[in-house]
């Protein structure tokens, strides 16, 4: 689904008001799931990258980051997802020659290019299953409201220009739970891009000025970045925030002619595609994000240009902290 407009930190609050006391009980549901629940604790460290809100915040990049310097530490990370839009439940091993969006999610796809990915409903049954493998560290993409595992470190994504939206639980709002409780239970926040809806601020009143809080930027890769500079583009996007994708290409100099937005995790139709690619024509690029271009067919994927991100910290040596905390002091 795309999230309703009413969800967003300014916005008009009367249809969030009626919805309220929904809300509450989603929350309620959350909290006695959390309470009642009984967590294992495995072996190996858990690292946990989760948000508070519904739809993207930059998890995913995130978890791979993280995953990307673990073996420079002497690890072996496997990552853990759930596996939303697939209807495998695991525990099930990610093999990209065998495996589509259909059976495992396309966020499970862009895992499986970093390390070691495995899908499963119940997290705990995943983990094991990758201890079992050889994991010595489990780095899980979201899971921050799930409770079949202990963390050894949750790290809160929240998208800078976002924020917590409406502070609304869901439908009234984007929240899986309140700010409060859910900060409650963090080691650190990281804020993705500029933080104009203030979020470093409610950090730090809830947890105080002394609570880990790093900054971190969205960067398309480099090298993808240069071939598509210049360039026309008709640009599509089927993830939380398409016009966020759409200015990352204006801001490497693209000339974006037209733009195609798709609800998060949006399953592509030939005609979808045709009318995009009549669109472009024959002197124009079609782009997309990588997450997108994992949901497409083979022959369409072969058409279409991507243009992968990666996330950069402000400051490295908080990151490092944070890493050591969970795999030298477990």
């Amino acid at each position: 689904m795309r999230a309703p407009n009413f969800w967003g930190p300014a916005c008009e609050r009367s249809v969030a008001d009626l919805l309220a006391p929904t809300g509450w009980l989603y929350g309620l549901g959350t909290r006695l799931r959390l309470a009642t629940m009984i967590s294992w604790r495995a072996p190996v460290p858990i690292i946990c990258i989760g948000n508070l809100t519904a739809g993207g915040s930059g998890k995913t990049p995130l978890a791979m980051e993280i995953t990307r310097r673990l073996p420079a530490r002497g690890d072996n990370p496997h990552l853990l997802t759930r596996g939303y839009g697939g209807n495998k439940a695991g525990p099930l091993l990610v093999n990209p020659a065998v495996h589509d969006t259909h059976t495992i999610g396309d966020e499970a796809l862009l895992l499986a290019a970093i390390a070691p990915t495995w899908v499963s409903r119940h997290r705990a049954s995943g983990a094991a299953a990758a201890v079992a493998a050889g994991a010595s560290v489990i780095v899980m993409d979201d899971g921050l409201q799930n409770p079949d595992l202990v963390k050894d470190l949750s790290i809160v994504v929240v998208d800078g220009t976002y924020g917590f939206g409406n502070e609304r639980l869901i439908p009234a709002g984007p929240l899986r739970e309140s700010v409060t409780t859910g900060l409650a239970r963090a080691d650190a926040v990281v804020v993705i891009g500029d933080d104009s809806a203030g979020v470093i601020a409610t950090v730090a009143q809830q947890r105080g000025s002394a609570f880990p809080i790093l900054v971190a930027t969205v960067h398309p890769q480099a090298e993808a970045a240069a071939a598509l500079s210049k360039q026309r583009v008709v640009a599509f996007a089927g993830i939380a925030r398409p016009e966020r994708f759409f200015a990352t290409l204006e801001s490497i100099g693209c000339s974006v002619i037209d733009r195609f937005a798709f609800a998060d995790h949006h399953a592509y139709k030939d005609a979808e595609l045709s009318a995009i690619a009549e669109r472009a024509g024959d002197d124009t690029l079609i782009v997309t994000t990588a997450k997108d271009a994992a949901r497409l067919q083979p022959a369409w994927r072969a058409r279409v240009n991507v243009l992968p991100i990666q996330v950069r910290f402000a400051d490295e040596s908080a990151l490092e902290i944070l890493l050591s905390s969970a795999l030298e002091n477990r």
